[in-house]
């Protein structure tokens, strides 16, 4: 068969889509809506890589921590920037004071001009929420007069919270971070991190497990309304076409709705990338600019869906006869054959079998093996579902009369019911897997903080020591604190520079060392030692009393001439830390206030840990406030048992977004499926309506039809998720274990998508179920 007569047959069926009057328009208007959410969606994924890289783009060109020993002396081209960093609830908010040191100074992207001290720019966010009525405690801490907002170029997202204010009293200190001089913004010598293959792996399989529903859905789509569209067929036989004709303009009919559904995809993603800016989600949010599909992407999915629909449409017209005289649909079907479904998921699991106990300590996993493996398997499950609908209802008993006509029902067309349900199957198949996957490497990239949120709820790292002693005084005095303890640290060498030995100082008074250790009896004036297996003996003999050393001994590449002397006075007892101190590690010299030189004081680092009172709203807030009271460039942690990594609860939150849009997808193709699943058999519900039956007992048999489907698709879906998840971990040297919890609740999520489209079909079936339904012209 030459190009020629394909164009020409594929022409004519899209003629026939296109001219076809109102039911032609709707089945092709139904087919657009239904492929264009699922271009939409791959139109969406395509654009995530730009969104990553446009982010890490706006993040790289702001970084003001160069994390450099070397500090760039004063000149007409450095700024000095101060960090401001602070929490509202859960948002961070990060703020920088700005102090330039001369007429070239650099200015952060989206800044035209540095604030003068007292006033400031934020963002369009913080602006928002400072000038609303939730944003009362915020403005206490934030209290510089608004004059201007950060441009697009300053933010990595639409709704993140910042500022950047003025200030002329900045100061660069010694191995502080409070502070720093830049003479340009932008990291200029990124240091290339180790990409963590397990991490990569995991990526891979994410995008794969949600694509490869919307894939699935758009095959299902283009078929909607075929056995109308069949039907229609057969009169193309009475003029003399054959089969092979027939079914080529059967696939321009699919094309032509295919393409429609290209455009409104492309509206679609247009309208969805427009109201990006508004829209926050689990505290991430993006500006529509950054989803810019790459355009070799784009031309990929131009193609590749009117040729999925030309190829569906053929493949499915292959099972079906088109006579002259009407579609052999109706006539028993032979039984769908399974070995050759078996080999799918097969396949899949010999293409990952090799990568078992790679982890990440053996190199990167094989990425084209990774892919086929899990796409395989996924497919699996697509190419499973139909011979198990098949293979159970056929074998389905007797019932009441919604029963017997669902079941009827879907022995007749138990491919159509199986479709509509497959992208949902493939679905909780994939979350299901990757459940599992997170799940079990979370201890990977979870670490313990060794803090104790029962013994202090936040830290304040105060920039200042003079900042101390107002600190001690208002911390206690602050709204929902229970406790507030204030302590110092630093240490003292045995040589004035270089020291070949050294031991920690900690400062506190007696309240503040008993958090630290057990002490038998403490007044202002004593000195204790807190000895650790892990201490070198000569940094255990210059605690002894008598030795003199110098606090803050300077090394090679730091400031000369502020080393102190200080000698151990006498009467030094040893004492041991608490299992439950405040630092996690305790050791080397605690030392009373008066027992140390003030000159002392300034080269200390100053924390106060502070208990909070959680039955007091707002309780953090409130010390936060204070914290900026008492020290504009303070930092405050909240403090928590565990961290995990910034790279995997960025994946993780990824997943969470790509699975609720994928489900919202098929939640919507499942209701666009199901009305024209009832549009098609609209005069056989008037006619049963018509003959007495009753609208609750076909309104049952709808659910029915729905039900059994389902039930069987999320069965085959756990297992094969299950055994996919099985195999993911084995390939991280990860011991398998299933959360059972999470397994039911992906199911039943995916159960509650069906429920609701069930739900919102009933209006429309109780139209079509009338009696005027038979009325026809």
């Amino acid at each position: 068969m030459n190009l020629r007569q394909w164009s020409r047959d594929l022409g004519m069926g899209v003629r026939f889509a296109v001219t076809g009057g109102r039911e032609g328009w709707v089945r092709m208007v139904l087919t657009a809506v239904g492929v264009g959410l699922g271009v939409a969606l791959l139109l969406l994924t395509t654009a995530l890589p730009n969104v990553l890289t446009a982010r890490h783009q706006r993040e790289q060109a702001r970084t003001d921590l160069t994390y450099s020993a070397a500090v760039p002396p004063k000149g007409e081209n450095t700024v000095l920037v101060g960090m401001a960093d602070t929490k509202w609830h859960d948002k961070d908010v990060r703020g920088r004071f700005l102090d330039p040191e001369g007429p070239r100074a650099p200015l952060p992207p989206g800044v035209d001009r540095f604030p003068a001290p007292g006033e400031m720019v934020v963002s369009p966010a913080l602006k928002k929420l400072l000038t609303s009525d939730e944003g009362g405690l915020l403005r206490e801490r934030l209290t510089d007069r608004i004059t201007g907002t950060i441009g697009e170029p300053g933010l990595i997202g639409s709704h993140e919270l910042a500022f950047y204010a003025g200030a002329d009293d900045l100061a660069v200190q010694k191995d502080s971070s409070h502070v720093v001089r830049l003479t340009a913004f932008g990291d200029r010598h990124p240091t290339p991190e180790r990409a963590d293959p397990v991490l990569i792996m995991m990526t891979l399989v994410v995008f794969v497990a949600l694509l490869t529903p919307v894939a699935v859905f758009i095959a299902a789509a283009v078929r909607f309304g075929g056995e109308r569209r069949d039907r229609r067929l057969a009169a193309l036989r009475l003029v003399g076409s054959d089969r092979r004709m027939t079914r080529r303009i059967a696939a321009g009919e699919a094309l032509a709705g295919a393409l429609l559904g290209l455009v409104v995809g492309t509206v679609f993603f247009l309208v969805g990338r427009q109201t990006a800016g508004s829209v926050e989600v689990l505290g991430e949010s993006f500006f529509p600019s950054y989803l810019n599909p790459s355009p070799a992407l784009v031309v990929l999915v131009a193609v590749a869906v009117p040729a999925a629909a030309v190829g569906v449409t053929l493949f499915a017209m292959r099972g079906v006869a088109v006579e002259p005289l009407g579609v052999v649909r109706t006539a028993k079907q032979a039984r769908r054959r399974l070995w050759w479904r078996l080999l799918l998921p097969l396949a899949g699991l010999a293409l990952l079998y090799p990568m078992i106990g790679k982890g990440r300590s053996n190199g990167d996993f094989n990425e084209y093996l990774v892919v086929g493996g899990v796409l395989l398997l996924l497919v699996g499950v697509s190419a499973l579902l139909p011979w198990l609908v098949e293979a159970v209802v056929a074998r389905l008993g007797t019932g009441p009369v919604s029963w017997q006509l669902a079941v009827r029902r879907l022995q007749l067309s138990s491919g159509t019911a199986a479709r509509m349900v497959n992208g949902i199957a493939v679905a909780v198949a994939g979350a299901i897997a990757l459940q599992m996957l997170f799940a079990g490497v979370e201890g990977q990239y979870t670490r313990d903080t060794g803090k104790d949120p029962e013994r202090a709820s936040v830290e304040i790292n105060l920039s200042d020591g003079a900042a101390l002693p107002a600190a001690a005084r208002e911390f206690p005095r602050t709204k929902g604190v229970r406790a507030a303890v204030a302590i110092s640290s630093g240490s003292m060498g045995d040589r004035r520079r270089d020291p070949g030995s050294t031991v920690g100082i900690t400062v506190g008074t007696c309240a503040a060392l008993r958090e630290l250790a057990q002490l038998p009896s403490c007044r202002d004036g004593d000195v204790f030692v807190v000895p650790d297996a892990r201490d070198e003996p000569d940094d255990l003999a210059l605690a002894r009393p008598g030795r003199r050393g110098y606090i803050d001994a300077t090394y090679s590449d730091g400031v000369r001439g502020r080393e102190i002397p200080w000698t151990v006075p006498a009467g030094v007892r040893q004492v041991s830390a608490r299992k439950d101190a405040l630092q996690s590690y305790v050791n080397g010299l605690l030392v009373t206030p008066s027992a140390l030189p003030a000159t002392a004081a300034p080269t200390l680092y100053h924390q106060v840990y502070v208990r909070l009172d959680l039955s007091v709203p707002e309780a953090e807030q409130y010390v936060r406030n204070t914290a900026a009271r008492v020290d504009r460039l303070s930092s405050v942690w909240h403090w928590t048992a565990t961290t995990a990594s910034r790279k995997y609860t960025s994946l993780r939150t990824g997943l969470f977004l790509g699975a609720v849009c994928v489900l919202l997808l098929i939640g919507a193709s499942l209701l666009v499926s199901q009305l024209e699943q009832l549009r098609e058999r609209r005069k056989l519900l008037s006619s049963l309506v018509a003959f007495g039956t009753r609208r609750r007992t076909l309104g049952l048999s709808v659910l029915w039809q729905t039900a059994v489907p389902i039930s069987l698709g999320l069965l085959l879906a756990s297992t094969v998720g299950l055994a996919l998840g099985a195999v993911l971990l084995r390939m991280t040297a990860t011991t398998v274990t299933v959360d059972w919890a999470s397994v039911l609740s992906m199911a039943g999520a995916g159960a509650g998508v069906v429920l609701v489209v069930t739900l919102l079909s009933l209006p429309p079936l109780l139209r079509m179920m009338r009696p005027e339904g038979l009325r026809t012209e």
